[in-house]
């Protein structure tokens, strides 16, 4: 039996350890601070393919693998695979796993899905109905600027609330057993929409739905920003951070010692003229497959709270004049 702590959130009796993780990324991310977490990088926005969506599928293929030998397992060791990407139906996800033959569940959270996918994977784990899953996701900056924006050879001028998309995957491998970081709790997000309909300021638009996700984390667990060496939103930027920061303020809830959004930290905002930071599914999938997941496995925390967001929109919705929906899926990671 698992635990369940009010309408959104659920303690796990019986956490998935994290086994093994690994990110690959393109060549922004390989002149952004946190290079050195990446397992590959490579300078080809093609990746040796033909277009950029089977780029994307291509990274996908090369996490997979990544992870799956860092955790000395074969594609038929895991039960399931959860995964995800920004592309419309998910073809980048379909056509990159369709080799491994791995039962396959495809989602789309949007920039959220790697919470996504880590929270139903810890689920099917918790639940005793699996006992390894794959989790992960995928984006590619010009996959993405083709289907929600611009074209990229059209060279459009970007807005100064405008984020870069992230060319990065991450994937996670969940257990019933092992030694690694513990997911512990999963905290399920609620669709929030404020009426943000800019296309190029997705922090507004989603900031809404982590402080609403956030909000109801803390309440059923009886916990605060104080109880977490740090606290992650996924990719909200400069803009959307500040937003959440503030909402909690007025909550007399102080987010500045040990907030961070992932979207902050995968560039070098100002060196690499990233306007408000990095967005896409990959941003906060390889902040944590790298980054976040390293410092928990050498003790520098003991404790976080990843909590990536994502925009629910679409091109056509957009073209109708449609709001911007948002989305956040939370869980805890303990060393």
């Amino acid at each position: 039996m698992q635990t369940r702590l009010g309408a959104q959130t659920v303690a796990l009796e019986r956490p998935s350890v994290i086994l093994s993780s690994a990110t690959v990324g393109g060549r922004q991310e390989s002149e952004g601070p946190l290079a050195p977490y990446f397992d590959h990088l490579c300078m080809d926005s093609f990746f040796g393919e033909k277009t950029w969506e089977k780029a994307e599928s291509a990274m996908q293929k090369m996490a997979l693998s990544k992870a799956l030998e860092k955790a000395t397992l074969a594609p038929e060791d895991l039960d399931y695979v959860l995964a995800g990407d920004l592309l419309n139906q998910c073809t980048g996800t379909s056509f990159g796993l369709r080799d491994f033959h791995i039962p396959f569940f495809g989602l789309y959270g949007a920039c959220s899905t790697m919470g996504e996918t880590l929270a139903l994977g810890s689920l099917l784990v918790a639940g005793g109905v699996a006992q390894r899953v794959g989790a992960m996701t995928s984006s590619h900056f010009c996959t993405a600027e083709r289907q929600y924006r611009m074209p990229v050879p059209y060279g459009n001028q970007r807005t100064p609330t405008a984020q870069w998309t992230a060319t990065a995957a991450g994937c996670v491998i969940l257990g019933a057993e092992g030694n690694g970081p513990k997911i512990t709790t999963v905290t399920c997000g609620k669709i929030v929409d404020k009426g943000v309909t800019d296309v190029n300021n997705m922090g507004a638009a989603m900031a809404p739905a982590a402080y609403d996700s956030l909000r109801a984390h803390f309440d059923a667990t009886n916990t605060g920003p104080q109880d977490y060496d740090a606290v992650f939103t996924g990719d909200l930027g400069v803009l959307g951070h500040q937003i959440v920061t503030d909402m909690f303020a007025e909550d007399k809830v102080d987010m500045s010692q040990n907030y961070h959004d992932c979207g902050m930290l995968l560039y070098d905002v100002q060196k690499q003229d990233m306007h408000a930071g990095a967005s896409g599914c990959g941003c906060s999938a390889s902040v944590l497959c790298g980054y976040l997941l390293r410092q928990l496995s050498e003790g520098k925390w003991k404790k976080i709270l990843f909590a990536p967001t994502g925009a629910l929109l679409s091109p056509t919705s957009s073209f109708q004049g449609e709001s911007i929906p948002g989305i956040c899926h939370a869980v805890t990671i303990e060393a």
